[in-house]
C-alpha cells in the first residue's frame, strides 16, 4: 500500500514537467512541420533578437547614467 502511494506521489509531482524524450518528440515535430532551414532560420532570428534586445538595456543604462552625472554636474 505504501508503495502505491508513493509511487503515485511520484507521478504527481513529475506531472507537467517535460523531459528529454518529450523535448526530443516536440522537436521532431517542428522540424517535420517546417522543414531544417525554416528552423535553423527562426533559431537565428531568435538570436539575434535576444541580443539587440539585451544592447537596448545596455544602452538605456549608459543613457540613464550619462544623464545622472550631467544633472548631478549642473548642480
Amino acid at each position: 500500500m505504501r508503495a502505491q502511494m508513493t509511487s503515485q506521489i511520484v507521478k504527481e509531482s513529475r506531472m507537467g514537467q517535460l523531459g528529454t524524450t518529450e523535448l526530443l518528440l516536440i522537436l521532431a515535430v517542428v522540424v517535420l512541420l517546417f522543414g531544417v532551414g525554416r528552423v535553423s532560420r527562426i533559431g537565428g532570428e531568435m538570436g539575434s533578437a535576444i541580443r539587440e534586445f539585451r544592447r537596448g538595456l545596455k544602452g538605456d543604462e549608459t543613457a540613464d547614467d550619462e544623464s545622472n552625472t550631467e544633472t548631478t554636474s549642473k548642480k
